[in-house]
């Protein structure tokens, strides 16, 4: 593949947050950006040179975006495959089809996790309701039942702790058909490893992120995580094998479950920048979206060493207010605002970066600062 060049432009599939900071990481370097999403003034439209508003499976639009692109690239898995592999026949989509495919589909995805010979927790495919009542005897709880497509912070997900829960897992699967069951991963904390590999097969990793949730939606990123250094060297292993296993050019985030006893089972894939890797804007060399700009344009990947250690948590609609009136009492805040026009309760609205020489005093200035407390 050819490098794509300062001056050319950079086609964006999604117009949210991801494409945002993509295209701002871009421009830095004199590409322009031309997007396609179905709403008119979105995070990534606002920064953009071109803006094309159509659904994402309309064929004149992504025409239209393939004419005015010289390279594309996605910042969501929701694309329609198909739509997106007759894209690839018109345009350059170094991402390819096939990664969009496999991660859309939960089915697909344990699959290609099972060839690439990496820990996941034990699974099975639930084609009906009552498959789910057969299976389950000999699956046994605690479970968790996740739809084979769609859903994300939680949704379209039930837990299964006992036969009494089967009533709403069997709802699950009528509103949404074939599901898969897991068996439930007690773990001693969530990670994520960002891989990132050019057209020329260069590979980097972002540092290791701890995650911690709250409903499901991603609250709080440790970096460095606290792990043993064996555990650190196994993540970014499994990480490097699924990537090498699927190929990859781009960006691709794996979350990971981490026992107390430190093995690892990989939970999920993204095929995309990811939420806990914002911390990368100040606290790396190199950032995860100038990154993955360098990947898809086959340009040499830069160090992404981590400068300091640092925290990333989550502004949802229910904390921009208290975080604008917080600005003047916290000088070592670096505040991220996506440009949404309604901030929503729980609809991710910004994030806060806090570069740091110790961890904890960190977390507890977050604690005290009050904008995020759950009651």
């Amino acid at each position: 593949m050819n490098r794509i060049l300062p001056g050319q432009t950079i086609g964006i599939i999604g117009g949210g947050q991801l494409g945002r900071m993509m295209a701002l990481a871009a421009k830095e370097a004199g590409f322009k950006i031309a997007v396609l999403d179905p709403a008119k003034n979105s995070p990534c439209g606002q920064v953009a040179d071109i803006e094309i508003t159509a659904a994402f499976d309309d064929r004149d639009a992504l025409k239209a975006l393939a004419d005015a692109s010289d390279v594309i690239t996605y910042e969501f898995e929701n694309i329609n495959a198909e739509a997106l592999e007759w894209l690839g026949e018109i345009s350059l989509i170094p991402q390819g089809s096939e990664l969009i495919r496999i991660t859309q589909n939960r089915r697909l995805e344990k699959e290609m996790l099972d060839r690439a010979k990496v820990p996941v927790a034990s699974y099975k495919i639930i084609e009906n309701e009552q498959e789910l009542y057969d299976k389950i005897e000999t699956f046994g709880f605690p479970a968790v039942l996740k739809t084979l497509t769609g859903g994300y912070d939680g949704k379209g997900q039930v837990k299964l702790n006992s036969v009494e829960d089967l009533l709403e897992g069997e709802a699950l699967i009528k509103q949404h058909g074939p599901c898969v069951a897991e068996s439930f991963v007690s773990f001693e904390k969530e990670i994520s490893v960002i891989v990132h590999r050019n057209s020329s097969g260069q590979t980097t990793t972002l540092p290791i992120a701890e995650n911690v949730h709250l409903n499901h939606i991603l609250h709080e990123s440790i970096v460095p995580a606290r792990l043993e250094p064996e555990v650190s060297r196994l993540a970014i292993t499994l990480a490097l094998q699924i990537a090498d296993a699927i190929e990859l050019v781009g960006t691709l985030a794996v979350e990971m479950f981490v026992k107390d006893t430190g093995e690892i089972f990989v939970n999920e894939l993204a095929p995309r920048p990811h939420n806990s890797g914002h911390f990368s804007i100040e606290a790396c060399e190199t950032s995860q979206f100038h990154q993955h700009i360098r990947a898809i344009c086959n340009w040499p990947l830069k160090s992404t060493a981590l400068i300091k250690p640092v925290v990333m948590v989550n502004v949802l609609g229910q904390h921009v207010e208290p975080v604008v009136e917080s600005i003047g009492r916290y000088a070592n805040w670096s505040i991220h605002l996506y440009g949404k026009e309604q901030p929503k309760e729980n609809r991710k609205m910004g994030h806060v970066t806090i570069m740091t020489a110790n961890i904890n005093e960190t977390l507890n200035q977050i604690n005290a600062s009050q904008i995020w407390k759950t009651t």
